[in-house]
């Protein structure tokens, strides 16, 4: 498969850097491949004494206890329904549909959703990576006006709401945000948390988010960014805060804001490529990952910039070179990154 796909895109060219119907249906295989795959896993698990210690991963979720981690399996999810959206007449549907079948069962959801806080600190598992993913695809069934797609939405709902609670409470009491470039970046997280309520008109939790996101980021100035990445990112911290305040100020306001935000050396810095030295380790296979999040990133901060902006200019063709460079080693990364880096792809690549 590997072969086949580095022919697709050295064939292609630029078409590999759009989501097409071969890139799509190459992609779908990894996620199809972990959903169902219960080892290696990362359960995260805090356990309260040793009858809990015991259980297996399908045993604490029925639903989401493939491709390594909790979030992974998720986004995956996440990535077969976008891409039965985008293409419904894909080569393997069946496939994808039987999977997504077995997933979208109200009982298991419901089960998945006892899990936040059945256990002693399980309310803030998955906080708050997981559950962005959890509502982006959320999202993506709310806004597929198919029999399937309401179908699945519906099924989901017992855990949507769930998690829509829970970060409701969470977020009053976060004093600080968290800048990492790995899984509790808080920028990312609230991206997504925001695109589900502009979405569902879920107007409380969006006031919210934006006067979180303002207290969080709108006085920042010459972030450090010259000093990204750390060694095992897949977010850019600089970029995703950027990202999120396009959602948060207006065109205006965020061309004043992004100005002051970036310096010259941190600009230069987040458009040169990230090193991947070994694809097998699974910490530094991250920086593959965080090629595609910062093609999104860039994307998303360039459309939201005026159309002859100088940064918004470099912006587009960085994130273009980005997933050029990372796309076709993609399958090289071993189950460490096959079992994550596809959602992250296909995201990259469907950004417009």
């Amino acid at each position: 498969m590997k072969k086949i796909f580095l022919l697709l895109i050295l064939s292609t060219g630029i078409q590999a850097q759009e989501l097409t119907v071969a890139t799509a249906l190459k992609l779908s295989q990894m996620p199809l491949h972990c959903i169902n795959t219960e080892f290696p896993n990362k359960t995260s698990h805090l356990s309260d004494g040793e009858k809990d210690a015991r259980l297996l991963p399908h045993e604490l979720h029925p639903v989401f206890y493939g491709c390594l981690d909790w979030h992974s399996s998720v986004h995956g999810h996440w990535m077969l329904v976008k891409l039965l959206k985008e293409f419904p007449n894909l080569e393997n549907k069946e496939e994808i549909i039987a999977t997504l079948n077995n997933s979208f069962q109200k009982d298991k959801m419901i089960l998945e959703a006892e899990y936040f806080g059945k256990y002693t600190a399980s309310k803030g598992f998955e906080r708050t990576y997981g559950w962005a993913w959890l509502l982006k695809l959320d999202e993506e069934l709310y806004t597929w006006d198919t029999e399937l797609g309401k179908k699945w939405h519906e099924s989901l709902q017992p855990l949507t709401q769930k998690i829509v609670t829970i970060w409701k409470d969470f977020l009053p009491k976060q004093t600080y945000p968290n800048r990492t470039g790995v899984h509790p970046n808080t920028a990312f997280g609230l991206c997504f948390a925001y695109d589900w309520a502009k979405a569902k008109n879920e107007d409380d939790f969006l006031k919210l988010i934006i006067e979180k996101s303002k207290s969080f980021y709108y006085d920042n100035e010459a972030i450090p960014a010259h000093l990204e990445p750390d060694g095992s990112d897949f977010f850019s911290p600089s970029l995703q805060s950027a990202d999120l305040m396009t959602r948060i100020l207006s065109p205006k306001e965020f061309e004043k804001w992004f100005k002051k935000f970036y310096t010259k050396k941190g600009l230069e810095r987040i458009c040169q490529a990230p090193t991947v030295s070994d694809r097998n380790d699974y910490q530094i296979v991250h920086l593959d990952g965080l090629s595609f999040s910062r093609s999104w990133n860039m994307k998303n901060i360039a459309r939201h910039l005026p159309k002859n902006h100088t940064v918004g200019k470099t912006f587009r063709t960085a994130s273009q070179e980005f997933i050029q460079k990372s796309l076709p080693v993609l399958f090289d990364s071993g189950y460490g990154g096959e079992h994550w880096l596809a959602s992250f792809a296909i995201f990259a690549l469907s950004t417009k």
